[in-house]
């Protein structure tokens, strides 16, 4: 089964930051145990993260889901389903927009 993107959202703010929300239904493996494969990034005008959330296989030490923060640090997130992450992301984002312009 190929991978068949499920969700797929961008956007571009005002003061020129954007994110990109990507998720694919993909096959059960190890690697991607729910069948599900995302990365979601918002980054400011100039292209720096600003916050990405993905499950990408690298960083198991934190947990398979996990969030980057503009520092380099990597967190565990926890998932409780595709709905949930999308309105968290998104949340932060929010948040985060309104630090960076207040």
């Amino acid at each position: 089964m190929p991978a068949t993107v499920v969700y797929r959202d961008k956007s571009e703010k005002l003061d020129g930051s954007r994110y990109e929300m990507i998720a694919w239904q993909v096959p059960v493996s190890e690697d991607f145990p729910q069948g599900l494969k995302y990365s979601f990034q918002y980054m400011d005008a100039d292209g720096d993260t600003l916050l990405r959330f993905d499950n990408s296989p690298h960083h198991l030490d934190v947990g398979r889901h996990h969030r980057h923060t503009p520092d380099g640090e990597i967190e565990a997130l926890e998932y409780t389903g595709l709905r949930d992450l999308i309105n968290q992301f998104q949340n932060e984002v929010n948040e985060i927009y309104e630090q960076q312009t207040d």
